[in-house]
């Protein structure tokens, strides 16, 4: 039975997420919810938002054990994880000696990591090697290490976002380069995308030696917890192309790299809700993280209708403490979702409110809040 010093529910919480994720509660809701902090008020204060410096691994540590410790006594279905930010797209760039940039994140805590185009042209690609003996590689390895023990028997550590498929190409040539090249050098695309499944691979091959599993499943920024050593894709370049092009150059990579692991989540934002169909029925495909962007309809205002496109592929979306207390209250949440709750006031609301979410089944057909989607989702 899983015991965590941050959570005290963990054991409960990781048996209601395992049904969730094989698809065994189509009927059952799940939730979790975000309270104030003020390690972000700190947080704030000492690194303001925007760019920031080269973050410190043993301060980074610091700032998770004190946003996680606090949240021991929610006893919602979320797993207290700390995620390598700092490593989330900067890594696999910096590994091959790019120009790795930061940014400060202060509603997050965040600290995220980008990269400049590698390549002044393709002419450079074949110049580029993994070298284990790389200094962000060994840095890596150093960020895992702290983690790592930093977490045991305390807190998990999240798998991080893949940067594989055209997300990788983006950081050799930047995104109008990349799809200007889909059509005057596709060869070259296909090498890079391959060169990436290689790098990806050892990257995340590296976390789950290093981390290990968290009673059997991976910690997640996405969907908590999940059986197996599953990783977090990103298809954010289909976005803003069409599902062809997604079936074209999208489908092999992230299938390819799930079959690799026990499969994969995978987030999708408000313009790239086009290809839900398509990604729905990917091989390997575990859960869909649902996100929120300006001028696009809330997916919780549109779930009805997600989920008629997404099947019965478990789904994970945001909504406000009231909006969702509320359709709680008159029994229009559908089912086999993950409800991501802000605005909760205190633990003790929070957990009086689970009460009735463990207690919740969605009745007959499911029960879906705005059925009626309007333009644009």
């Amino acid at each position: 039975m899983l015991q965590l010093e941050f959570k005290r529910n963990a054991a409960d919480a990781v048996a209601r997420l395992r049904h969730l994720y094989r698809r065994q509660a189509p009927d059952r809701i799940f939730a979790t919810f975000q309270l104030p902090h003020p390690a972000l008020d700190e947080f704030a204060r000492t690194h303001g938002d925007g760019t920031c410096g080269d973050p410190d691994p043993v301060a980074r540590v610091a700032f998770w054990e004190r946003w996680l410790t606090a949240r021991a006594g929610v006893e919602d279905d979320s797993i207290p994880a700390a995620y390598l930010s700092e490593m989330d797209q900067g890594l696999y760039g910096g590994m091959l000696g790019g120009d790795v940039r930061f940014m400060a994140h202060p509603d997050s805590g965040w600290i995220s990591s980008m990269v400049a185009p590698l390549l002044q042209d393709w002419s450079e690609f074949d110049n580029l090697r993994i070298d284990r003996s790389a200094p962000w590689f060994q840095r890596y390895l150093t960020q895992l290490d702290a983690f790592a023990a930093a977490a045991a028997g305390r807190f998990g550590v999240s798998h991080f976002i893949l940067i594989d498929s055209l997300n990788f190409v983006f950081e050799l040539v930047g995104a109008t380069n990349t799809y200007v090249s889909l059509l005057e050098q596709p060869e070259l695309v296909r090498r890079a995308i391959d060169f990436a499944f290689t790098l990806n691979v050892l990257v995340q091959d590296t976390f789950f030696e290093r981390v290990g599993l968290l009673d059997g499943g991976t910690a997640s920024n996405m969907v908590q917890w999940i059986d197996g050593r599953i990783v977090s894709e990103s298809v954010d370049p289909f976005h803003m192309t069409s599902v062809d092009y997604f079936e074209t150059w999208g489908r092999e990579p992230v299938e390819r790299i799930f079959a690799h692991y026990d499969g994969g989540v995978l987030h999708i934002h408000g313009n790239g809700r086009h290809l839900l169909e398509a990604v729905s029925s990917l091989r390997g495909l575990q859960a869909i993280y649902l996100g929120d962007d300006r001028g696009f309809p809330e997916a919780f205002d549109v779930l009805g209708h997600l989920q008629t496109r997404t099947g019965n592929v478990p789904l994970v979306v945001s909504t406000g403490w009231d909006r969702f207390a509320d359709a709680l209250r008159r029994r229009t949440l559908p089912g086999g979702v993950l409800y991501q709750v802000a605005g909760a006031r205190s633990a003790d609301d929070v957990n009086r409110l689970m009460e009735s979410v463990r207690a919740y089944r969605a009745s007959g057909e499911r029960q879906h809040v705005g059925m009626q989607p309007p333009n644009g989702c």
